[in-house]
């Protein structure tokens, strides 16, 4: 059975698309015991219906898919770990960085592992989630059990039919993701607006370049892949044209009146360069002002 802690779009795109009959939602301690239904529009073909159970407390799940918010993660995993067995992969799918270190070191025996996926999924009706873009996941090790079971963690999350790869380097990854989300998410919360109406906004033209350097500077300092502030920019600007329509997380949560995830995307960047000697004042700058529309 495999398990899936967090029953939002990315945790309902999933359920899907595994195996049917082989996944269960962890359920939170008010839950009913009726298993969760909706619809699920994929990419190519028809509406499909889906019915999903509960874990129950004398399954033991062979995989643990953890797609809950980045601020929710520990105290989500806090009850669980515990009963969990100490052999079963922990694959955390969280936005930002912060949160996958912070996991790995609490329970370091356990095989974590971090995912990065570009797979599109959103929730335009409460009981509707659409498979709206596909894209690539990437899976890497965090701790050294981790490692030990990236290839058979990579094979059992490649029998959904999404394009799942194991990589050595998974902080690249997420660094790279970090990036986009650092010079995008910020901006249409602030903004209020979909991804690709901020490219022509003052705000942006007025911070974009201060924030790729401090970036640029960060990603050299801590022993990442260095790039320019240039590249930066044009990677940020890429995404932000290619999904132009799109609402962000972060502005999504805004107007759900939600915590944001900006302590792990732009706040991250923040603490990391008072740690390194980095100035990052235009990403404390974006992370109070997001933190202020809470």
């Amino acid at each position: 059975m495999i398990a899936i802690l967090g029953a939002g779009s990315l945790g309902r795109l999933w359920a899907a698309k595994l195996p049917a009959g082989q996944v269960a939602f962890v359920p939170r301690p008010e839950q009913s015991a009726a298993p969760l239904r909706y619809r699920f529009r994929p990419i190519n073909g028809p509406e499909l219906s889906v019915q999903i159970p509960w874990l129950t407390n004398t399954e033991s799940p062979s995989l643990l898919i953890v797609t809950t918010k980045a601020g929710d993660t520990l105290a989500a995993l806090q009850p669980l770990m515990p009963r969990l067995p100490e052999t079963t992969p922990v694959v955390l799918f969280q936005n930002g960085l912060g949160s996958q270190q912070r996991v790995a070191q609490i329970w370091p025996s356990h095989p974590i592992l971090a995912a990065t996926t570009t797979e599109g999924a959103n929730r335009p009706e409460t009981e509707l989630t659409v498979h709206a873009g596909q894209g690539e996941t990437w899976v890497g090790a965090l701790t050294p059990a981790g490692e030990a079971r990236l290839r058979k963690t990579v094979s059992t999350l490649a029998e959904s039919g999404l394009s799942v790869n194991a990589t050595p380097d998974i902080f690249d990854r997420l660094w790279q993701k970090l990036v986009i989300n650092a010079g995008i998410n910020p901006f249409t919360a602030i903004l209020n607006c979909p991804n690709g109406e901020i490219l022509a906004h003052p705000f942006y033209q007025q911070w974009i370049d201060p924030l790729c350097r401090e970036i640029s500077k960060l990603l050299t300092a801590s022993g990442q892949s260095p790039r320019s502030a240039t590249a930066l920019r044009e990677a940020i600007e890429t995404v932000a044209c290619k999904t132009a329509t799109n609402t962000s997380s972060m502005r999504a949560d805004r107007l759900a009146g939600r915590k944001t995830e900006i302590d792990f995307i732009n706040g991250y960047l923040a603490r990391l360069g008072a740690e390194l000697g980095i100035d990052t004042a235009v990403n404390r700058m974006l992370t109070d002002q997001v933190e202020q529309l809470n």
